[in-house]
């Protein structure tokens, strides 16, 4: 006789871990929220890409995977070329090729902490001929002055701080080297019940500690803290954030909607991106670039 789980159908081990973590968060919040986000969310913008995209359009489904790829190149244009690339927080590996490419790297170091992305994403990293590593942003397992360009996609909001990782990433550049990333800023504190409330169930929701919401001047200014120079701040919200949005809810708008997940997914899903929307809309959250040197 067939036995089935004693969650709803769609529901996995992984999601209630992911809702249990809502409520007490253990020591890798991360790799719990992107367990249950799984390979092939139906949230993501494009199959295997987990970035909100750098968009030319408003939003839309021809464009997404496009996008996405076009804010890896952005992001990875600065990097030195023929040189040894470390990309912190790879995701599912969609990137590593891009990556690849734009830098022409001699050699690609990935890591991520979340051991599970690292193997879903291994036949990209093969085709970037990128090495895997399992690790942690602020200790990163790499030797002192060996690394010509580290890139961090839409990560660094997730690492334990971003002050040691600027510390990490300074240690392992040499001098010359250069980092390029892309970051979620919080520009202000939420203010009344329903911007508090938004601010916290995203913040429990993705995993987020309360040192992830730094504005965009304290981040630059902790990179420089960490003696980069050079320090130059791209602001591309309205490029990236609006048209992700719009994806999404036209997505959840959509008949018959999202068919592929759980109706309760759904509706969280509709009531997160409410809740994102109202954080954009009242300039609490903006999207940024940052690309430094280490002298």
């Amino acid at each position: 006789m067939a036995t089935h789980p004693p969650w709803p159908a769609g529901w996995t081990s992984q999601h209630l871990r992911h809702i249990a973590g809502i409520f007490r968060q253990d020591q890798n919040p991360a790799a719990r929220v992107y367990e249950s986000i799984g390979p092939d969310s139906f949230l993501a913008p494009a199959p295997g890409w987990l970035n909100l995209g750098l968009w030319e359009g408003p939003g839309s489904e021809d464009e997404a995977e496009t996008a996405c790829s076009r804010l890896v190149q952005t992001v990875a244009a600065p990097l030195p070329e023929n040189g040894v690339i470390l990309d912190v927080g790879n995701g599912l590996g969609a990137q590593d090729p891009v990556i690849a490419e734009a830098a022409r790297s001699r050699k690609l170091v990935a890591v991520n902490i979340t051991e599970w992305q690292l193997s879903a994403g291994r036949d990209r990293l093969r085709e970037a001929g990128a090495l895997p590593v399992a690790g942690d942003a602020t200790r990163l397992p790499v030797a002192d002055q060996s690394i010509d360009g580290v890139i961090s996609v839409e990560a660094a909001f997730h690492f334990r701080s971003r002050r040691a990782f600027f510390d990490e990433c300074f240690r392992v550049l040499r001098p010359g080297g250069v980092l390029s990333f892309s970051d979620i800023a919080t520009e202000r504190l939420p203010l009344g019940p329903l911007e508090v409330l938004a601010g916290l169930t995203q913040m429990r929701v993705f995993g987020l500690r309360p040192s992830a919401a730094m504005t965009t001047d304290q981040i630059a200014a902790a990179a420089r803290a960490a003696g980069f120079t050079g320090v130059d701040v791209t602001v591309c919200g309205d490029l990236v954030i609006a048209p992700a949005l719009q994806l999404i809810g036209q997505r959840l708008r959509s008949t018959p909607a999202v068919p592929a997940a759980p109706a309760g997914q759904r509706t969280a899903a509709r009531l997160l991106l409410s809740q994102a929307e109202l954080l954009w809309r009242r300039q609490i959250i903006q999207y940024i670039l940052i690309r430094a040197v280490r002298p």
